[in-house]
């Protein structure tokens, strides 16, 4: 508990200074103390973070259905020798972690590449011995400092982005346009913890970008 309490220290000043940011922290660090303490964050407010999202409503679903359909197949392809993560967002999928040799990275995307609906893949799995449950948690951190970052910036919209850290890589996904994304890779650098930034973005120019200002 001693180290929870830690953890948390960080949290409690942020909270007093940047309490939206704070928000997004705690639910990552939620994540990564596995029951140990037990976080809620106000329903209203990620109601409204998800409004804001600027996936269409279908592939809001199907990114959903995707994520399912590929975290149940995954356990069966590579045992108890590594672990991978699944991250969609509008139809493409993102797969991180670990794996024991080759022959199995090219089974996960040919497995999960062959679920309905995938638009396409960026298999950025590594060859090597599983992640510690510790690592797993300092990157959750990670990702919510990152997110919490992206609150403080002005120039971006936090919602518009979906954050992934594997072994203190951040990877970021999401519907944005150059100049938001060349931003949002620019804040993320600046994190500290943060060894390296893979942008996986879907583009979008700035007129497309103020007709789903309107919408939203």
């Amino acid at each position: 508990m001693t180290e929870t309490m830690r953890r948390l220290r960080p949290l409690r000043r942020l909270c007093r200074s940047r309490p939206l940011a704070a928000i997004v922290l705690a639910t990552a660090l939620a994540a990564s103390l596995q029951g140990c303490v037990e976080m809620v964050v106000g329903t209203a407010v990620v109601g409204g973070i998800a409004a804001n999202d600027r996936r269409t409503l279908g592939a809001q679903t199907d990114d959903k259905a995707i994520t399912i359909k590929a975290e149940a197949g995954i356990p069966r392809l590579i045992g108890d020798a590594g672990h991978v993560n699944i991250a969609c967002f509008n139809r493409k999928v993102l797969l991180t972690g670990e794996v024991r040799d080759e022959a199995t990275r090219a089974t996960v995307e040919r497995e999960v590449g062959s679920i309905q609906g995938i638009q396409g893949i960026v298999n950025e799995l590594e060859i090597t011995g599983r992640s510690t449950y510790t690592a797993r948690g300092n990157d959750a951190i990670l990702t919510g400092k990152v997110k919490a970052s992206f609150v403080d910036t002005r120039d971006l919209s936090a919602t518009a982005i979906k954050v992934v850290t594997e072994r203190e890589t951040v990877y970021l996904m999401g519907r944005v346009t150059q100049r938001e994304g060349q931003r949002a890779a620019e804040v993320t650098r600046g994190v500290s913890g943060v060894r390296r930034v893979v942008k996986v973005f879907d583009y979008i120019n700035e007129d497309e970008l103020r007709e789903i200002d309107k919408r939203s």
